[in-house]
């Protein structure tokens, strides 16, 4: 049933929208529905391409386990751009298109004019930095129409690029490997920083059409992915992202 499903974007695909839950915050309390889910990462995705984001491009985001760095995530993956997960703080001319971090540390990045900083969480006082809420809840509610292949890279890690088709085998292992399906919720316990944690925490729930948990307090799933080498999570069942990509 998934074999389709060759990029990330392609779990976004129209016809998966549902009142079904798809991604869960309980720290901020917000909840999204795979109807909501798939609206919000394609305004996401439209808005970074009125910014001028396309394949080829990277987009900084910050690595926080919130739901704006995964709907980035899966909206910039529609454009065929690269996700860059806690980008450097002072970076050369040109390498990244757009930077997307909370408000309050937006001051901490120095990057060169030809960078858009967006800034989600408090509206930013700065007039030249775009407000993500703002920006995304104007967008057109359709998917780009850019055409994304597995071999363009998805993420950006250390000196090596990750593609989509490198993602997707790995997250359809772990929806194999776990028997994963609507039902099922996965947390997100490792930094998304490494593509371990991106494909089996984000991509393979997402691609079972289940729900991806961002934990906070006491919320538990029914299984995570977790650090390399960290044990300890409350889910019986973990796998160490390591062990994934």
């Amino acid at each position: 049933m998934t074999d389709e499903f060759a990029v990330l974007g392609d779990c976004v695909a129209r016809e998966r929208r549902s009142d079904r839950p798809a991604l869960r915050h309980p720290g901020s309390g917000r909840a999204y529905d795979w109807r909501r889910f798939c609206t919000t990462a394609w305004k996401v995705g439209n808005y970074l391409r009125n910014e001028g984001v396309r394949e080829g491009a990277v987009v900084g985001v910050a690595a926080d386990p919130v739901p704006e760095s995964v709907l980035t995530l899966v909206g910039t993956s529609l454009l065929g751009a690269t996700v860059r997960f806690d980008p450097p703080r002072v970076g050369e001319q040109g390498s990244l298109k757009a930077l997307v971090v909370p408000t309050a540390r937006i001051g901490e990045y120095d990057h060169p004019p030809g960078t858009r900083y967006v800034a989600y969480g408090a509206e930013p006082a700065d007039p030249s930095h775009t407000y993500f809420e703002r920006e995304v809840w104007s967008e057109n509610p359709t998917a780009p129409p850019d055409i994304v292949r597995p071999e363009t890279a998805l993420l950006a890690v250390d000196e090596r690029a990750v593609s989509h088709g490198a993602v997707m085998d790995a997250a359809r292992a772990t929806v194999e490997q776990w028997n994963l399906d609507a039902d099922t919720t996965v947390a997100v316990r490792g930094p998304l920083t490494h593509p371990g944690v991106v494909a089996a925490g984000v991509a393979a729930p997402l691609l079972a059409g289940g729900t991806v948990l961002l934990p906070d307090g006491d919320a538990t799933a029914d299984a995570a992915v977790v650090s390399p080498g960290v044990e300890g999570a409350p889910e019986r069942r973990t796998l160490a992202a390591d062990a994934v990509l």
